[in-house]
């Protein structure tokens, strides 16, 4: 039988990260798995002090905003009944959620994929697509439109 204990939820507070936190939710409550949730701050290639506000600022704005957000999730149904870990980090984000998978031996992750067009996948990669190629364990990745749970 397979036995997950940890499952690391990636978001970025999108409705498709949402999304995809309500089946780490529900797979951690069914496996009795701890919860970790990750956000990973990269900071803006626009971000520079000539425009009179610091890279460092805007780093710790991003970061307290993060912090809170992450501290609101999951939603009450969850609250009480998972373990929760919640974490910031800063970096690229592919490269954040693999090291945090190793550094903390998590059995799946689980995370949404924008779906994006063909172009934009060309232009600007998938963080999703990334994270499953490097990922030490399974990766779920889900659909902002895919099926709902049924409760049977």
């Amino acid at each position: 039988m397979i036995k997950i204990n940890r499952i690391l939820a990636a978001t970025d507070f999108s409705e498709c990260s949402g999304h995809a936190l309500r089946y780490a939710c529900e797979m951690a409550e069914v496996f009795g798995a701890e919860l970790h949730l990750l956000s990973v701050i990269e900071i803006p290639a626009g971000a520079y002090p000539e425009f009179g506000i610091s890279v460092r600022d805007i780093e710790s704005g991003l970061i307290r905003s993060a912090e809170k957000s992450l501290s609101e999730l999951p939603v009450h149904k969850w609250k009480d009944k998972l373990t929760v870990s919640r974490s910031v980090v800063r970096g690229a984000p592919f490269v954040e959620i693999v090291r945090y998978a190793r550094e903390h031996d998590i059995d799946l992750i689980v995370m949404g994929t924008h779906g994006r067009g063909a172009i934009t996948h060309m232009l600007m990669g998938s963080t999703a697509e990334r994270v499953v190629r490097k990922a030490p364990c399974p990766v779920l990745t889900v659909r902002p439109e895919t099926h709902e749970f049924v409760l049977p």
